[in-house]
């Protein structure tokens, strides 16, 4: 039996070392998802605890996860995070500005990794809501084909589809960042 399924089954019987052990190893990551989705920290505390609250009282009715814990919180903050969408006047674009890209270091020094991870950040706010996320999910959160899958609520062929149309197009903008002006582009 993994661990996830060993803390799940313990959590079920309402052991509190294994209850705070997933909140310990889940909440930080589940916290950092919301946060890059809203952009704001208080929400981004708030969601997550509504998260953990709402994996208490599952657990409390006898439902909840039954196995992969981490796609069912993952899929309660996605749910709160468009519940807190649906009560603001107008959905803001997903703050992907603020996101850390790791981008290897060269010769050419802090300058131009800065300058690369801030590309990768401009065409990654180019791409569509659901393949930002997909995007987020994958590389930043590192999560499974059928991880993502099942946070989004869609088939592993859907997340495959949606990454490949993500990563063609942020590769087409990036590319096209990098282009040298050409006669006609100069003053």
């Amino acid at each position: 039996m993994k661990q996830g399924e060993r803390l799940l089954r313990l959590a079920q019987r309402w052991d509190e070392a294994a209850l705070c052990e997933i909140y310990d190893t889940y909440a930080p990551a589940i916290h950092r998802y919301i946060y890059r989705k809203t952009g704001d920290a208080d929400t981004a505390q708030d969601l997550t605890a509504e998260t953990f609250q709402r994996f208490l009282e599952a657990l409390k009715r006898g439902a909840g996860p039954t196995e992969h814990l981490s796609g069912w919180l993952y899929r309660v903050a996605h749910n709160l995070i468009v519940d807190h969408y649906r009560r603001q006047p107008e959905i803001p674009d997903a703050p992907v500005e603020g996101i850390e890209l790791a981008v290897p270091a060269t010769q050419d020094g802090h300058l131009v990794r800065e300058d690369r991870a801030s590309r990768a950040r401009d065409a990654l706010q180019q791409l569509t809501p659901l393949q930002q996320q997909v995007v987020v999910l994958r590389f930043l959160e590192e999560m499974s084909l059928d991880e993502v899958a099942r946070v989004l609520s869609r088939t592993v062929g859907s997340i495959k589809a949606l990454q490949h149309r993500a990563i063609a197009t942020m590769q087409r903008i990036l590319e096209d960042s990098c282009e040298p002006p050409t006669a006609t582009d100069e003053p």
